[in-house]
């Protein structure tokens, strides 16, 4: 992988990794709340769910595999 590539895949995983910041922030401000929009709360906690699959596989590009 060459060095620019890597740099652009840093970045969308820094910015990944602050949007599901954000939403887990949302989520148990939202819960907190005893009347809180059921839906929208499951909508978030499918979203927030979405970034950890996309963090994962930036995560992935980065790091090598490893056989052992």
């Amino acid at each position: 992988m060459d060095e620019i590539n890597q740099i652009e895949i840093e970045k969308r995983l820094a910015t990944l990794r602050e949007e599901h910041r954000d939403l887990d922030i949302a989520i148990a401000e939202m819960a907190s709340n005893p009347r809180h929009d059921q839906l929208r709360l499951v909508r978030l906690k499918k979203r927030k769910l979405a970034l950890k699959d996309e963090i994962r596989y930036a995560e992935s590009q980065i790091l090598p595999d490893i056989i052992a």
